[in-house]
């Protein structure tokens, strides 16, 4: 287990956004509440041109979170180790705040599948998924969040609680959290639990950065609501409720606001990262 605490690194309680190259101009120009960015790992893995170029100004005025979609930690196979090393590359050069991954896996073999798949939570996955932790920390000398995914469907096989599955990782591995208020929102309305009742449950001591996002709505076979985690609207006001339920117990704490699919104009977003800003002030004023 890697003792995360002495190569610490913090985000500001503050809002971020995910970064979209069409907002390079004006994001510098007007950030409004906007103190820091994440990106995915996996698009600034090249050696340089333009994403680079654009990112390497953006770190003199931001903080950065990189998010990665690709190492498909709960995998049944070994962590592909040219993937880990050049994401290793990309963290000695760009020295970013934070480094988070999924709670999920998305290859088979040598095949890479497009979306993140949901795991059951037994014995025999918590020590495969602990023992990738390890060897990413290990490799990266630094602390990594797990983002806790958006659930469509429950393992009968499961015999850990995904609260509990979470709370284990962290004690064996010393790894942090990211806490996504939207896939909490997703998993409990789709499985039919309170979304309160797992934030209560939740290791929120282990949290290092909490996500909100937009979800479409749709419903399954027998009519019952079902939410897809599009990441492609504005955040629903629901899940703005559930973020101030979770702030009321982390206190102020970075707040990414995600935006990945139909991304809107800048002031579309920097409107979605002031209401960020509104959240966390009424409770750093509680």
């Amino acid at each position: 287990m890697l003792d995360a605490t002495s190569n610490a690194r913090h985000l500001p309680a503050a809002p971020g956004v995910g970064y979209k190259a069409q907002h390079f101009t004006d994001l510098r120009a007007d950030p409004g509440s906007v103190k820091w960015l994440e990106i995915h790992a996996e698009n600034y893995m090249g050696d340089g041109g333009r994403p680079r170029a654009q990112l390497r100004a953006l770190r003199t005025d931001f903080a950065i979170s990189v998010h990665g979609v690709g190492l498909s930690i709960g995998g049944e196979g070994a962590l592909d180790a040219d993937h880990l090393a050049r994401l290793k590359t990309l963290i000695d050069w760009l020295e970013p705040a934070s480094f988070s991954e999924h709670l999920a896996w998305s290859t088979h073999g040598a095949e890479f599948l497009d979306d993140l798949l949901p795991l059951p939570y037994t014995d025999a996955t918590l020590t495969r998924v602990a023992d990738h932790i390890d060897q990413v920390q290990e490799v990266l000398g630094r602390q990594m969040l797990l983002e806790n995914p958006s659930s469509y469907l429950a393992f009968e096989e499961s015999t850990l609680s995904e609260t509990a599955f979470l709370g284990e990782l962290v004690r064996r591995t010393g790894c942090g959290l990211l806490l996504d208020v939207n896939n909490v929102f997703i998993s409990a309305t789709n499985l039919d639990y309170t979304p309160e009742g797992y934030l209560d449950a939740y290791p929120l001591a282990a949290v290092g950065e909490i996500h909100v996002g937009g979800h479409a709505e749709d419903a399954d076979e027998h009519g019952a609501p079902l939410l897809i985690d599009s990441h492609g609207c504005t955040t629903a006001d629901p899940v703005w409720t559930l973020l101030s339920h979770a702030l009321a117990a982390t206190g102020p704490a970075p707040v990414l606001v995600e935006w990945d699919n139909d991304v809107p104009e800048w002031p579309a977003l920097r409107a979605e990262a002031d209401r960020a800003a509104q959240a966390l002030a009424a409770h750093v004023a509680s």
